[in-house]
C-alpha cells in the first residue's frame, strides 16, 4: 500500500501533534504540509499537491470552507473539527469524512482506508488520467455558486461552457457557475480527456456519444448527456485526429 502525501491544515499546535503521532502509528504516510492559517496553507497545499487535506474548521485568517474556494488544486478532503454543526455542510461539499476532536485512533485509519479506496477509483478512471504521475493531474475541483458549494469530480464532467465571464460546469444533474474563465480551465484540464470544440465550450471525450456531420466539414457532437454541440471545421479536424478517426 503506497504512502499519502498528506496536508494537516490545523491552528492548535497540540492537535498537530496528536495527529503526527496518530498518522505515525497507522501508516508510513508522508506529511508533506503542516499550516496554521489560510493564507500559509493555500500556498503550501497549491505548491506541495497532497493527495489528502486534514482540515479543521476554524482558522485565525477565515475557514476551512473559505480556504477551500481559494484552491485550484483540490485534494481529497477530511475535516478535523471540535464542532458538530458543520457535519452536513461538510458532507455538501463532498468531504470524504468529519472527524470531531478528539480524534479517535480508528476513526482516521477508517478515513485513510475510504481515501486510498477513493484515489484507487479515479485511478481506474480513465487510461489517459492513469498515465499521468499523480503530482500533475488533478480529479477534482472546488465550485462555490451563491450559498452552494461542490466538490465535482472531473470524470463526472460531461461539458464546461461560457457564461458571461463565468463558466457554467455540467455535470449529473447539476449545473452550477464556476467563476473562472473557459480560457483559464482549458490550460489546466487534461488536454486527452478534455477537448476545446468552440468559443463556447469544452467537452469530457468521455461523454461523446456520437458524431455526425454538419455543414463545412464541421462535427456535431452528441453527448451522454443530451447536449448537442458544434464544433467548426478547424476544431473539428483536431478533433477527428486526436480521435484517430
Amino acid at each position: 500500500m503506497s504512502p499519502l502525501r498528506i496536508a494537516i491544515v490545523e491552528d492548535s499546535k497540540l492537535a498537530r501533534g496528536e495527529l503526527r503521532a496518530m498518522l505515525a502509528e497507522l501508516e508510513q504516510d508522508q506529511i508533506v504540509v503542516e499550516a496554521d492559517s489560510v493564507k500559509e496553507a493555500v500556498a503550501a497545499i497549491e505548491r506541495e499537491q497532497p493527495e489528502l487535506l486534514l482540515l479543521d474548521i476554524h482558522l485565525p485568517d477565515g475557514d476551512g470552507f473559505g480556504l477551500l474556494q481559494q484552491l485550484q488544486y483540490v485534494p481529497e478532503v477530511v475535516f478535523t473539527t471540535a464542532f458538530d454543526q458543520y457535519a452536513l455542510r461538510a458532507f455538501q461539499v463532498n468531504a470524504l469524512d468529519y472527524l470531531q476532536k478528539p480524534i479517535e485512533r480508528e476513526r482516521l485509519a477508517a478515513a485513510l482506508t475510504r481515501v486510498r479506496l477513493r484515489l484507487r477509483q479515479n485511478d481506474d478512471a480513465s487510461d489517459a488520467a492513469r498515465s499521468l504521475p499523480r503530482k500533475t493531474r488533478q480529479d477534482q475541483i472546488f465550485i462555490k455558486d451563491g450559498e452552494r458549494c461542490y466538490f465535482v469530480r472531473l470524470a463526472e464532467v460531461s461539458l464546461f461552457e461560457v457564461e458571461g465571464n463565468y463558466t457554467r460546469v455540467y455535470f449529473r444533474d447539476q449545473r452550477p457557475l464556476l467563476a473562472r474563465a473557459l480560457g483559464y480551465l482549458e490550460k489546466r484540464l487534461e488536454p486527452t480527456q478534455f477537448f476545446r470544440v468552440s468559443r463556447r465550450h469544452i467537452v469530457n471525450l468521455d461523454f461523446i456519444q456520437n458524431l455526425s456531420a454538419d455543414i463545412g466539414d464541421g462535427l456535431i457532437l452528441s453527448l451522454k448527456s443530451g447536449h448537442q454541440i458544434e464544433a467548426s471545421r478547424r476544431q473539428a479536424r483536431e478533433l477527428r485526429a486526436l480521435l484517430e478517426l
